[in-house]
């Protein structure tokens, strides 16, 4: 293909992959709409409730990591910190006894409040790790796939193509020498391309569940479990099955928790195979022995004290303040890690809280959090921020 004709090819698919939008994605807005305003510990709702140690492990985990990440985590975000001095904290943190987190963090971070063009207040929702049904082999009971990641996948970046080109991950497959976006979710539950197969499970509802979620715990005949995580998706735009079920007026607006969509999904199977296929997105995943769900930064995440981000403004492995309330209208103000990401979660004051793992039980909490909250950062003492590194 002649450069000028590969370069057009390029822009379309964009243009395709980004669903055409108008409105600016937060990559497209001006950095100074982002700022953070100087607070102190006494400003944190909460701060001296909180059991601190129990969110020493999750931040020993996040440091772990970002020693092992190179320059992946902490610092290519729009708020960027700076690595080696916090892995200097990270190496102290490692010899702390847990009683002793607090006056830890009290002496060596500070906290900022993030806003938004002015506004501090954003959007909080959770997410668990489902439990499914499976079986290696499929039969009458279990004919649902669970799918890995196709070996005809292809990954590429336009920049590198062209340096005019934005730098975007996108994904598609090969028509003869065409490169073409990958399969839509209608076309793969409809059995297009050759797709390797994980597992089967008995409950269509609970595979598609677990595309929105991430991971999931599956559970074999013999009582035995095995983690699935979350390997890759087909890099098409994702649509909400709440949005799809209010479009199509199956749900009142104030059904649209994820309980009243499950129980409406199952109660409704023809309609619901249908309205599941109107998101394009589809995740692929992979089986893992980690003894929890892997987030973002590849490791395990922890129930009350993981949060996911929009990395393109929070650093994976950042410590946040969240201030914000539960379902039921409870405080939720604790201690968190950013160290998950998700295709939802997007904004410079958003965030997707890990309740854990479980059944209806766990999903009846963690799938009706739609909260108003705030969070704060907290960075390092070391190196306190100019006037210009405030407006970010």
């Amino acid at each position: 293909m002649r450069p000028a004709l590969l370069k057009i090819f390029i822009l379309c698919l964009i243009l395709t992959a980004c669903g055409r939008e108008t409105e600016p994605s937060p990559q497209q807005t001006p950095a100074a709409s982002l700022t953070l305003e100087p607070a102190s510990f006494a400003d944190l709702a909460g701060w001296q409730e909180d059991d601190l140690a129990a969110a020493l492990p999750a931040f020993l985990r996040s440091c772990r990591q970002i020693a092992r990440g190179r320059n992946q985590y902490i610092d290519n975000s729009e708020i960027k910190i700076d690595r080696a001095a916090y892995l200097a904290l990270c190496r102290q943190a490692e010899e702390l006894k847990p009683q002793d987190f607090r006056a830890f963090l009290e002496q060596r971070f500070a906290p900022w409040l993030v806003t938004y063009k002015g506004g501090a207040e954003g959007k909080f929702t959770a997410y668990y790790e489902p439990m499914l049904h499976v079986s290696p082999a499929a039969d009458d009971k279990y004919k649902y796939p669970i799918h890995a990641k196709p070996l005809d996948l292809i990954e590429f970046n336009p920049h590198d193509f062209d340096s005019a080109l934005p730098s975007k991950r996108l994904v598609g497959r090969m028509e003869g020498q065409k490169l073409v976006p990958y399969y839509t979710r209608a076309d793969i539950t409809a059995g297009k391309g050759d797709i390797p197969v994980l597992l089967w499970a008995d409950n269509k509802v609970d595979v598609y569940i677990m595309h929105i979620q991430g991971p999931a715990v599956a559970k074999l005949e013999d009582g035995s479990q095995i983690r699935i995580s979350y390997a890759d998706t087909n890099g098409l735009p994702f649509k909400g099955i709440g949005s799809i079920l209010l479009e199509h007026k199956e749900l009142a607006s104030g059904q649209a928790s994820m309980g009243h969509i499950k129980q409406w999904l199952l109660t409704h199977p023809q309609k619901a195979a249908r309205y599941m296929d109107e998101n394009p997105r589809y995740v692929f995943h992979r089986l893992i022995g980690a003894p929890g769900p892997l987030g973002a930064m590849g490791i395990p995440l922890e129930a009350g004290r993981s949060l996911a981000v929009d990395r393109t403004y929070i650093p994976l492995g950042a410590l946040l303040w969240l201030d914000t309330v539960t379902p039921d209208q409870k405080p939720l103000r604790r201690l968190v890690n950013a160290q998950d990401v998700g295709g939802a979660i997007k904004g410079a004051v958003r965030g997707d809280f890990f309740w854990g793992s479980g059944g209806d039980d766990v999903l009846a909490q963690a799938g009706k959090m739609n909260s108003v909250g705030r969070y704060y950062i907290l960075l390092p003492r070391d190196g306190e921020k100019s006037d210009e590194q405030k407006n970010i």
